[in-house]
């Protein structure tokens, strides 16, 4: 199979990445390397990348047009998987703009580029996107009308765009609300990074909500697995939908909407506790009250997924957090 990978340097791109590689599948990444954060870590893991055979770089904004469809026209592409993307809840309150033109302008390049040069979309949702609601586990079946973030809205977007290209020119797409991914490589922006690297630098470490956070981390191989068995299974039209009380996971049309995630509640203090646990060293808390744009609760019904694809994430989250920090101390070269 030959794939299209936006986002290639990213976390989850990488991983997807070297998964289909190792299965002999070709990659053709695209990233546009922005500085949202360190920029050396995404040089780091596409440099790995391009060690392997089958893969191959394109530096490119999927919010350029032209660009975009200069790689769309040159090359067949069998599925294409759209992980790029502008994220970060809290940035979008200080850069809104960022979010437009890379999760709406740049998504409409993409589907613009499968609608024409054919090939299946698979493609970053997020559990964001369930916004206000409070009843867990969140369902794909539940109402997503209330964003809480612009990021939210962004994605929610994304999903009811890949449907209306769905419904009007047959593009077959499937879109994955993640829930909260960590592991090995992960993003500098993200609490487990964060609260790695302030327990090794004795610092404080920011717990908002006061740490009555809950969420569904979920390991990034289940993640990977989930996205890869989606790749294998494109989305078909849902026989069984009715007009007069729609699902809103399928569709007439060759869409479909997924969970991934771990199918667990985690307190945030349990997984501090994690860290310190592998650290062998215990954490300053500064507690904070809740951020805008932030929820306090996350959890993933993933029984659709699991029927669908014959999968169900399940990394313990103290296996994942040890996985991390293993590989946080070799990277930075750092004693515990």
């Amino acid at each position: 199979m030959h794939v299209m990978l936006t986002g290639a340097a990213g976390f989850i791109g990488f991983h997807l990445a070297r998964r289909l590689l190792a299965r002999g599948d070709r990659v053709t990444g695209i990233d546009n390397l922005n500085d949202y954060y360190d920029v050396t870590l995404k040089e780091a893991r596409l440099a790995q990348l391009e060690r392997e055979k089958g893969f191959s770089f394109r530096r490119q904004d999927i919010a350029d047009r032209a660009g975009m469809a200069d790689i769309f026209a040159a090359e067949r592409f069998d599925c294409v998987v759209n992980l790029a993307a502008q994220a970060g809840v809290r940035h979008s309150l200080v850069n809104p703009h960022a979010y437009i033109d890379a999760n709406v302008t740049g998504f409409l390049n993409i589907l613009e580029g499968v609608r024409h040069h054919g090939g299946h979309l698979v493609f970053a949702s997020s559990s964001s996107v369930y916004g206000g609601n409070t009843r867990l586990p969140f369902r794909e079946t539940d109402s997503v009308d209330h964003p809480v973030s612009l990021y939210a809205a962004t994605k929610r977007a994304n999903e009811l765009m890949a449907h209306s290209y769905s419904h009007l020119f047959g593009v077959r797409a499937t879109g994955l609300r993640f829930f909260t991914v960590y592991g090995p490589w992960g993003r500098p922006d993200m609490a487990l990074f964060l609260f790695t690297k302030g327990i090794l630098a004795g610092e404080p470490i920011p717990v908002f909500n006061e740490g009555r956070m809950v969420r569904d981390f979920t390991y990034i191989d289940d993640i990977v697995e989930g996205v890869v068995r989606v790749i294998d299974h494109p989305a078909e039209p849902d026989p069984a939908w009715k007009s007069d009380a729609p699902s809103a996971a399928t569709s007439r049309a060759p869409w479909r909407i997924f969970n991934i995630g771990n199918n667990k509640r985690v307190e945030l203090r349990r997984y501090i506790h994690a860290i310190e646990s592998v650290l062998g060293r215990e954490a300053k808390l500064e507690l904070l009250p809740m951020q805008a744009g932030d929820v306090e609760a996350t959890e993933a019904d993933t029984s659709l997924l699991a029927a669908a694809v014959g999968f169900k994430p399940a990394t313990p989250v103290e296996e994942g957090v040890r996985r991390f920090v293993d590989w946080y101390c070799d990277y930075y070269r750092v004693a515990r």
